[in-house]
């Protein structure tokens, strides 16, 4: 069974994922069961912080001695968001106990010994530390790593099948928001061949589950971790490899179960509220963008009584450019409601205050001025950016205060 990137103890979008972990731990140890799986190999990002929490390492701790009851080999290696030490403590012990913990580059030539296949487990790799001790050309990614997979190769046994852990970001895949540490452009890329050699990779690090070829493949996150994963199968890739000949003979997706689904919904607020559409987001995690022209007052709240799960909202005014460019304020010669009605109609896309937002304006602007100050701006002594910074700041508090009254 090949997974990877439990990410035990994230939150999404401040909602903690713990209940839906252990979900998917009886899950995975159900099919573990069911499947007579011989082998558990988890490819990197057990934990989501190096210093994980104390209800998180006793999930893992039960996980592993659940999954080992069950007949199972379990093979760990570490990822960019475990701590090496941490999670390799006590690893040798573990291994008299069937489950192999590998986060250490002394350990990536060192295999564990399967049925007809031998378990190379690479942990992550960070370039600036790892490179000197795999004598790596240059301190780059593919150095690295194409390095570890030649020293894999030199002890490697041509009679049995040879299974790779690793947690890269290999060329031709597809990442999602949720890896927060990607680097784009290409700098961390490895490339695809660096796995010819092998007869099954089982790659971490992306969340998405991903067939880079027949025997290259990534099992993505258990869990979505991003809205950007809406729709989304997430999955394990359950592997059978016989003891004779190459590659693997059968890989089928064993999905996982959806805890809640997440939905991104788009349109006007009333559209939103009244739209039969939006039907099923009624039940899911949601993230909302609104469309419509000006900022809708009390869009949130209103929201949330049709989507009670809803955890993002953003704006999108139709019509808007994609990207405004951000211009200094003439303000040497605008009056205080000029400036506060540019700026209205500057976050808005272009609308600005209307009749009656207009009086609330020139209102707050009064409760807010001081008594000696007279229109135009142009008397008073401060520089104008400054002034322009003190008063929309004093009117915008004004302006909260009258929309929570």
């Amino acid at each position: 069974m090949h997974t990877s990137d439990w990410h035990l103890g994230r939150s999404f979008h401040q909602v903690g994922l713990l209940d839906a972990q252990a979900a998917f731990i009886d899950h995975l140890v159900e099919t573990v069961r069911t499947e007579r799986v011989d082998a558990v190999l988890v490819s990197g990002d057990v934990y989501d912080r190096a210093l994980p929490a104390p209800p998180t390492v006793d999930l893992l701790s039960e996980a592993l001695c659940r999954l080992h009851d069950a007949g199972a080999t379990v093979v760990l290696s570490s990822g960019n968001h475990d701590s090496a030490i941490r999670l390799g403590f006590a690893s040798r012990l573990l291994e008299t106990a069937g489950v192999h913990v590998r986060t250490s580059i002394e350990g990536i030539t060192r295999p564990v010994e399967l049925p007809g296949a031998r378990v190379f487990a690479l942990p992550y790799l960070e370039p600036a530390v790892a490179s000197a001790a795999l004598e790596a050309e240059q301190r780059t990614h593919q150095a690295v790593l194409g390095s570890a997979l030649a020293r894999v190769a030199q002890v490697a046994d041509p009679t049995t099948r040879t299974v790779v852990m690793a947690h890269a970001f290999v060329s031709g895949a597809v990442s999602s928001d949720s890896e927060r540490d990607i680097a784009v452009g290409g700098v961390s890329a490895v490339p695809l061949d660096l796995f010819d050699h092998v007869d099954y990779a089982a790659l971490g690090h992306l969340h998405r589950p991903q067939l880079l070829s027949e025997h290259v493949r990534y099992s993505g996150s258990p869990l979505a971790m991003s809205f950007s994963e809406a729709g989304q199968t997430k999955s394990s890739w359950l592997v059978d490899l016989s003891t004779d000949g190459r590659g693997a003979d059968h890989v089928v997706a064993v999905p996982t179960p959806v805890h809640r689904p997440l939905a991104v919904v788009r349109g006007t607020l009333d559209e939103l509220l009244r739209g039969p559409q939006h039907a099923h987001a009624e039940s899911a995690y949601v993230q909302a963008v609104l469309t419509d022209p000006a900022r809708p007052l009390g869009a949130l709240d209103r929201l949330l009584a049709r989507f009670p799960h809803l955890l993002q909202l953003t704006f999108e005014p139709a019509g808007a450019p994609a990207s405004r460019a951000r211009s200094e304020l003439q303000v040497s010669t605008r009056t205080r409601l000029e400036l506060c009605s540019d700026f209205l109609a500057h976050v808005r896309g272009g609308a600005g205050p209307t009749p009656a937002e207009g009086e609330i304006l020139r209102e707050a602007i009064e409760a807010t001025r001081p008594e000696h100050l007279d229109e135009p701006s142009v008397a008073v002594s401060a520089p104008a950016p400054a002034r322009a910074q003190a008063d929309l700041q004093a009117v915008q508090t004004s302006l909260f205060d009258h929309e929570v009254a």
